[in-house]
């Protein structure tokens, strides 16, 4: 289902799994080929990395 792009939560509760964490512990091994549509969609929109900020600070 992940490999379908099946949302993993909902992969988690159809398996009866407790918690999404475990859902991606176990099937971690499916997401590597996930990567490169997630990398181009973010080049497209030109996102970056979680704490780093850039241009002039605001006042």
């Amino acid at each position: 289902m992940l490999a379908a792009n099946v949302h993993p939560k909902i992969v988690s509760e159809r398996l009866g799994h407790a918690s999404i964490g475990i859902t991606l512990d176990l099937y971690s091994h499916v997401l590597p080929s996930m990567q490169e549509p997630a990398a181009k969609v973010a080049a497209r929109r030109e996102l970056k990395p979680l704490g780093k900020k850039t241009g002039p600070a605001k006042r």
